[in-house]
């Protein structure tokens, strides 16, 4: 049978709720900083103004050339058609489940919660500065590291000057926190 007529399953739909399951602690909420939220929106309405009517246009103008079994553009284009709705969904669901936490509230304390950028040194004396940003804001190259991630659990609370140990990959390493920082307050 032509795939053109096969009813295609919600398959990649039960992938992206089983990944989001996945990511999220059972009875955890999505928490998000108010940047984050705001480019995933942006996101969002970027293919759903912009991305899907162009290709919606193309496949349009495509279907209307006759044989659609052997038209690389509208085939292209349904494909094309079928990503964009997948990530709309996936990204108003993220959006849906999101729990906006602005991290400037904590501003001047040296205690580590939720949108802290964090110094602190390992027993090698190796200084390294992250960001506990949410799951959504994950970029591992520029600093910033998932809530749920073991460093960040165990730096959770930590005040500037403790030592926390916690279980890494190679073993046991004790930290060091030298340094708490929080965005200044959004001028009203």
């Amino acid at each position: 049978m032509n795939k053109a007529f096969v009813k295609e399953t919600d398959q990649d739909d039960d992938d992206e709720a089983a990944a989001l399951a996945l990511a999220i602690p059972p009875g955890s909420k999505n928490y998000i900083r108010p940047e984050g939220y705001q480019r995933i929106k942006d996101e969002l309405l970027q293919l759903i103004d912009v991305e899907r009517p162009e290709v919606v246009k193309v496949v349009h103008w495509a279907a209307s050339n006759g044989d659609r079994s052997e038209n690389g553009d509208y085939i292209y284009g349904k494909r094309r058609l079928r990503e964009i709705d997948r990530r709309i969904r996936f990204l108003t669901k993220r959006l849906d489940t999101a729990f906006v936490v602005d991290p400037s509230a904590h501003h001047g304390s040296d205690q580590v919660f939720f949108g802290a950028t964090v110094t602190y040194s390992n027993q090698d004396g190796d200084e390294r500065t992250i960001t506990i940003v949410g799951i959504d804001e994950l970029d591992p190259l520029h600093g910033k590291i998932s809530w749920v991630a073991p460093v960040a659990r165990a730096l959770t609370k930590a005040r500037v000057g403790d030592t926390i140990s916690f279980q890494a990959p190679h073993g046991v390493e004790e930290l060091d926190i030298l340094e708490v920082r929080y965005p200044e307050p959004a001028a009203d």
